[in-house]
């Protein structure tokens, strides 16, 4: 819902262009854009999974283009669109940028960020929009995400006059301000309730703790990438880890990767699959006889992570030497 907000103002400013994400970008946004019958175009990402601002900057040059979108941490790989070379394709083009950080919106507060990777949290207050979602790393369920827009005359598009609704005051209320235009506000409560107890601060616990996770991440990343066995994509950038294991040919490597993947669960290593393309990956001489690669994929979300990495490595082992026997 936020990203329909975020995406239903641009297309008001904007009408008749067309909105660009990157191929690895949320599936909500093409939905989206359909049910508004918005035109919607893909950009291709580069090897780590972000959008290539040199694809981008070819897309912009052909005109038409009315609002891009930015992954804050993509759902598959938690890549980070590079949010400092779009900027900089705004100031040519003129484009509504809108940053789509339900995922990774949090690790703006983490410390151990890569250097690349903490100049793009550090823009976000450049864009025309921003959605978070706090079921992903904020402790809450379903039904807190939000939508922030820089220029909160936006809200303009929002009026309404009903003869049953009345507000005490001439501003805008956040109860017209929204689509939905009633939500619970027991989820609001929740929401304020675990940000008193763990603050959004640089230092506190809850920082600590979305820190924790990417080490962790990185942690098994590094235990994946010294095994000969399997083949790996870029380093983490926030807490997803991506592999697969090796062979011969990619249509083998995503036969190994579901036997691994069944071979983990029986273990209670429960990992994931995803089928991504096969520039993500380091394959070595592997013979690309398909497209995309069937690869597992584990969300080091939980700050215990890190200290269950070493058991996290020595189950994943067991069920490797099993499966690929």
């Amino acid at each position: 819902m936020a990203n329909l907000e975020a995406l239903w103002v641009a297309g008001r400013l904007h009408p008749g262009k067309a909105i660009v994400a990157s191929t690895q970008a949320h599936y909500t946004h093409q939905r989206l854009s359909g049910v508004m019958n918005l035109e919607f175009e893909t950009i291709p990402c580069d090897w780590r999974g972000r959008l290539d601002p040199a694809a981008l900057e070819r897309r912009l040059a052909a005109g038409d283009v009315g609002t891009v979108v930015a992954t804050i941490g993509t759902t598959a790989t938690g890549s980070v669109d590079p949010l400092p070379a779009i900027l900089e394709l705004r100031e040519r083009f003129g484009f509504r940028l809108h940053a789509d950080a339900a995922y990774g919106g949090y690790f703006g507060l983490a410390a151990n960020l890569s250097a690349e990777t903490r100049r793009a949290y550090e823009r976000l207050r450049d864009v025309d929009s921003i959605v978070i979602d706090p079921h992903k790393h904020g402790l809450q369920p379903y039904g807190c995400g939000c939508v922030l827009f820089r220029d909160p005359e936006v809200g303009r598009f929002y009026k309404h006059d009903s003869p049953y609704t009345y507000f005490t005051s001439g501003e805008l209320h956040l109860g017209e301000i929204s689509l939905e235009c009633s939500r619970p506000g027991a989820a609001a409560v929740a929401l304020w309730a675990t940000q008193r107890l763990l603050p959004l601060v640089t230092d506190g616990e809850f920082a600590r703790g979305l820190a924790a996770g990417r080490k962790a991440a990185l942690t098994l990343y590094e235990r994946v990438k010294g095994d000969r066995r399997f083949v790996t994509a870029a380093p983490p950038e926030l807490d997803i880890l991506v592999w697969a294991p090796r062979a011969a040919r990619v249509s083998e490597a995503s036969a190994r990767a579901r036997r691994l993947f069944d071979e983990a669960a029986r273990r209670h290593l429960h990992l994931a699959l995803a089928e991504l393309p096969v520039e993500f990956f380091d394959l070595g001489r592997m013979d690309q006889d398909r497209p995309t690669l069937t690869c597992l994929r584990s969300v080091l979300m939980k700050p215990e992570h890190r200290e269950w990495a070493d058991r996290i490595w020595s189950v994943l082992d067991e069920a490797a030497t099993a499966s690929l026997a």
